[in-house]
């Protein structure tokens, strides 16, 4: 923070604009509506502009705050959406290459359970191997984050796992699919697949 000092009003000869704030018993409209009548009453001639209660200023001052919180919240909620798509893409695809080989699974024996949790294996060691690398990662980007700004915490546990947790459900909610497809495959048809 800059250095700040305060003078009063009265003593400054180029003053252009000033800004008071006033404290009342009443609400906060109420307020507004009676202080142009009582500067009138003092000076008919000084303008009386850009009347606001405390609250109505707080929101201007975080306006900028919050929009940027939105557009990260969105974009997280982008991100998140595309890994999901992009997970369901790779799984699909690896189910639809092993559908000789679920189909073999089956004829052999194999049930819709033992083939989903098969496919849900590689869900989880993808989770696991990704997670852990995207957790280190956001460890080190955490703490040179903490280093540039001021009152920041780079390594919130409470945030990581809970950050770690919903990309885990998302991960298992979008591997379910390939998963129960795999599942219902019929041996016959699968290895006829080609």
């Amino acid at each position: 923070m800059p250095p700040i000092f305060f003078t009063p009003y009265k003593q400054n000869d180029g003053l252009g604009a000033v800004t008071f704030y006033a404290r009342a018993a009443l609400e906060g409209n109420q307020v507004l509506r009676a202080i142009p009548a009582l500067v009138a009453a003092i000076d008919p001639n000084l303008p009386v502009s850009n009347l606001k209660t405390l609250g109505q200023q707080f929101e201007d001052n975080v306006y900028f705050d919050r929009l940027i919180g939105r557009l990260s919240a969105a974009f997280v909620v982008l991100a998140t959406l595309l890994a999901a798509i992009g997970l369901y893409g790779v799984l699909a695809y690896t189910v639809a290459q092993r559908t000789r080989e679920i189909g073999v699974r089956m004829a052999l024996g194999a049930r819709g359970h033992n083939v989903r949790g098969m496919v849900l294996r590689q869900v989880s060691q993808m989770t696991v191997i990704g997670g852990l690398i995207g957790l280190v990662g956001a460890y080190f980007v955490g703490r040179f984050a903490q280093s540039i700004l001021f009152g920041l915490e780079g390594s919130d546990p409470f945030v990581m796992v809970g950050v770690a947790s919903l990309l885990s459900v998302v991960a298992f909610g979008t591997g379910y699919l390939p998963a129960r497809r795999a599942s219902r495959v019929d041996p016959v048809d699968a290895l006829k697949y080609e």
